[in-house]
């Protein structure tokens, strides 16, 4: 059997109005770091809308066409777009193998769409996925509690950054965006 490439974190948090989601750069295959400076987050409508993918990558580019085409044909609705994509994973068979996750998040939202076809609101704001996840969403849960006056951005960045410092599939190499 061929070793996949997987693993990552994608970190998203609403705080005070402003969005923010991040990705580490680590692309890992087997137990070796298969590249290190993967871009993990992509702008789709010029900007509108920030996503973020975790799981195979040819799988996770899949979704994430899929998930523009039906930005398009929802004029930009996030959370339409992202219950369409997920009715279309869910009953489409070759849709239902794929192994990815995605954060998705416009100025107003943020939502993770997981590889069975959910489509999450998260609690407190915080959508984590990926091998360090639980790392990451720990890491923003006590920044949002103890640390308010920071940014979105900057709790991503930190949230990641004590994600790359315990988890060994995340590392330092951050690539952070907002929704305009």
């Amino acid at each position: 059997m061929q070793a996949k490439i997987r693993s990552t974190t994608v970190l998203g948090i609403r705080h005070n109005g402003e969005i923010a989601v991040g990705a580490d750069g680590q692309a890992t295959m087997d137990k070796h770091v298969a590249k290190n400076n993967v871009r993990k987050i992509r702008k789709l409508l010029d900007g509108k809308v920030v996503t973020g993918f975790a799981g195979s990558t040819a799988d996770a580019f899949m979704l994430l066409d899929r998930f523009e085409e039906k930005l398009t044909s929802y004029g930009g609705n996030l959370k339409r777009a992202a219950i369409e994509l997920a009715k279309d994973w869910r009953k489409d068979q070759y849709l239902r193998k794929l192994e990815a996750m995605m954060v998705v998040a416009d100025k107003d939202e943020l939502l993770i769409l997981s590889g069975t076809g959910d489509v999450l609101e998260p609690d407190s704001d915080v959508a984590a996925i990926g091998s360090g996840a639980m790392y990451a969403q720990a890491a923003a849960l006590a920044l949002k509690k103890h640390a308010p006056h920071l940014t979105a951005r900057q709790m991503v960045e930190e949230g990641l950054h004590i994600a790359a410092d315990i988890c060994i599939y995340t590392n330092h190499n951050l690539m952070i965006e907002s929704p305009s």
